[in-house]
This record gives structure tokens, sequence and C-alpha cells, in this order.
């Protein structure tokens, strides 16, 4: 298990083709989004399918990051 505090990539992709060969190309084009951030796009899915749902959206975020934190922390059991 990653001891990384985003959860590494949500989405990895492999640095060689399926030739074996290095594929420079993907350095250039990162790793796209953390499990972190995934597991806090589908908390804040979840929260704005609640249609009394109704907080500033500075809470929304912290909410779905305090959720993706507690995804991430229960990984590691």
């Amino acid at each position: 298990m990653t001891t990384d505090k985003t959860g590494g990539s949500a989405f990895p992709r492999s640095l060689y083709t399926q030739g074996g060969a290095f594929d420079s190309s993907s350095l250039s084009q990162g790793y796209g989004m953390t499990l972190r951030d995934y597991f806090a796009a589908k908390a804040m899915q979840a929260i704005l399918s609640d249609p009394n749902y109704s907080s500033p959206d500075d809470k929304l975020a912290q909410a779905s990051y305090w959720i993706a934190d507690a995804m991430l922390k229960a990984r590691e059991l």
C-alpha cells in the first residue's frame, strides 16, 4: 500500500508501450488525477445528489476531501 497522502494516480498509465519500448510522451502528459481527487469527486457527486443541499461551495469542497481522506485512511487497514 502506498504511503502517498494522495493515494497515487487514480488511473495509472504505463511508461512503456505494448511492445516494451519506453514511451517518453507519457511523462509530459502526467498521470491524471490522484486517487484522492477521484474519491473527492465521487463524494461531491453524492453530496450534490441531495436536493436539500445548500451549503457554500467551499464547504462542499472541504466535505468532499474530508470524505476522500477518510477513504484513503480506510485503505490502510
